[in-house]
């Protein structure tokens, strides 16, 4: 799994970066819904690259991951709440994968 979870790793953090991306994108245009729309799209690559990458139950993990109903009404403050909400697995994913991962000479 070392070489696997090396892959994996890489794949998360790509993840994580356009997920950033998004989240600035959105900010900068304070267009939550556009936003919505381009973390759904988001979401569903995701699943089908971790469970390409790693395996069905990964997949299925993320897939799995539903938010419940927000009541804030801020549109900007729930849209950040939902990308914490995504954010949070995949930092734990990487960090599981990290430990898993082979160390390299360069130090990570």
């Amino acid at each position: 799994m070392t070489e696997n979870a090396k892959q994996g790793l890489v794949l998360v953090r790509q993840q994580l970066e356009e997920l950033d991306a998004i989240c600035r994108d959105t900010m900068e245009t304070l267009n939550t819904v556009a936003g919505a729309e381009r973390l759904a799209k988001w979401k569903a690559r995701t699943v089908a690259l971790l469970t390409e990458s790693l395996g069905q139950q990964e997949g299925q993990k993320f897939a799995a991951l539903q938010p419940g109903p927000s009541f804030t009404n801020d549109l900007v403050e729930e849209f950040t709440d939902l990308i914490d909400y995504f954010k949070a697995p995949l930092a734990d994913l990487a960090k599981q994968l990290a430990l898993a991962a082979p160390r390299s000479s360069g130090g990570s």
